[in-house]
């Protein structure tokens, strides 16, 4: 007899958390999440999302088998921001079972009509930023690259027979370092930093204060208001983003674009940890540290996944040049591929400047809405 229930407590998050190792047990593509953190991020620490509504986690289960689960809430910020009456999903999983899946999505709908809601939007990020956001539809082929999603290509049918409609698509591009033809960028890059009078910055840790407030300057004058699914960041919000970042930045792959003092955009690189993950089962205890010190060496990628530039600075290569700065840079530190992702489909300047520095389209996230 197939039942839905609401976590209520430590036990039912990590039964929560413990369901992919069943789903993805025989999937080689399939890269572990570290259980401690993400029991952490769960309980709400250091996580805007959870902070910024009521929220549930649903647990489908057959006898004592757990075969499904949702994160279910509401972001009252964005809604209050917005003007709307929005809720969301994020984390789901199920076994290739639709009466599964659809009693999960009846849970989550049921949820928040009582609160008000009239609709619902997912897979989101569950912790409001740019990590394990939309379904997979395109682009199975390998690992998924460091905080980007992966699910089999049945949990499609289920969102659409469902009656989700498409919400938006998030591309990913992948770019090979070396076939950057930096004699020619290095031309157009330096001209146009003369010509439009900025300069890239490497991220300095030691002015990190000052890092934050100027990339949350950028994104207060960047993000377009009538982008529905995002509002900037508050700056606690940005501090704890960094906070789960840290341990995975390299400086090198961060810049700010600045003319004068006045941060005008940026761009955050990460290399890819997801080679690194997938061989520690999501445990660094007893000998996972050892096998992420080894690894963490042998990184051979990396994500670029979020990137800005202020309105009056458009069109002026500030783009490319940051894009071009993180690939010379790359290239330098022996990494062979960038990705860049996950750009949101409306999102055309940064899908232009991405294929301008030699990215190719090669997978595909969905996010998905219904009314209720």
């Amino acid at each position: 007899m197939l039942k839905i229930s609401e976590v209520k407590d430590v036990k039912g998050l990590k039964k929560f958390i413990a369901l992919p190792w069943v789903i993805y047990q025989n999937d080689p593509n399939w890269v572990p999440p570290l259980r401690g953190q993400q029991l952490r991020t769960l309980q709400g620490k250091n996580n805007p999302l959870l902070a910024n509504g009521e929220h549930t986690f649903f647990l489908a289960q057959v006898g004592e088998k757990v075969v499904g689960r949702l994160l279910v809430g509401i972001n009252r910020k964005l809604n209050r921001e917005k003007n709307k009456q929005e809720g969301y999903l994020s984390l789901f999983e199920a076994i290739e079972d639709r009466e599964v899946a659809f009693a999960l999505f009846d849970a989550a709908s049921q949820w928040l009509r009582a609160r008000g809601i009239s609709s619902i939007v997912g897979p989101v990020s569950p912790t409001n930023g740019d990590d394990n956001r939309g379904i997979l539809i395109q682009g199975f082929d390998g690992p998924p690259v460091l905080m980007n999603s992966y699910n089999p290509p049945y949990y499609e049918s289920f969102f659409e027979d469902y009656g989700f409609g498409k919400d938006m698509d998030l591309f990913a591009f992948y770019l090979d370092v070396a076939s950057l033809d930096t004699e020619r960028f290095d031309r157009v890059v330096s001209y146009a930093m003369r010509k439009y009078q900025f300069r890239i910055d490497r991220f300095d840790r030691k002015q990190l204060d000052r890092e934050i407030r100027d990339i949350k300057r950028i994104l207060d004058l960047a993000m377009p208001a009538t982008w529905e699914h995002l509002t900037p960041p508050s700056l606690e919000e940005i501090r704890s983003e960094f906070q789960t970042l840290v341990q995975f930045m390299d400086a090198d792959l961060v810049y700010i674009a600045r003319s004068g003092k006045e941060p005008i955009g940026f761009v955050v690189g990460l290399p890819d940890y997801n080679q690194v993950l997938i061989r520690l089962n999501g445990r660094l205890f007893p000998l996972g540290w050892a096998k992420y010190l080894w690894y963490k060496r042998r990184i051979t990628g990396a994500r670029v996944f979020i990137q800005f530039v202020v309105p009056q600075f458009r069109n002026k290569a500030v783009n490319g040049a940051i894009y071009h700065r993180l690939m010379v840079e790359a290239r330098k530190k022996g990494y062979k591929y960038g990705e860049g992702s996950a750009i949101a489909e409306m999102n055309k300047e940064s899908i232009r400047s991405v294929e301008g520095a030699g990215g190719r389209l090669y997978r595909t996230y969905r996010i998905y809405r219904k009314e209720l």
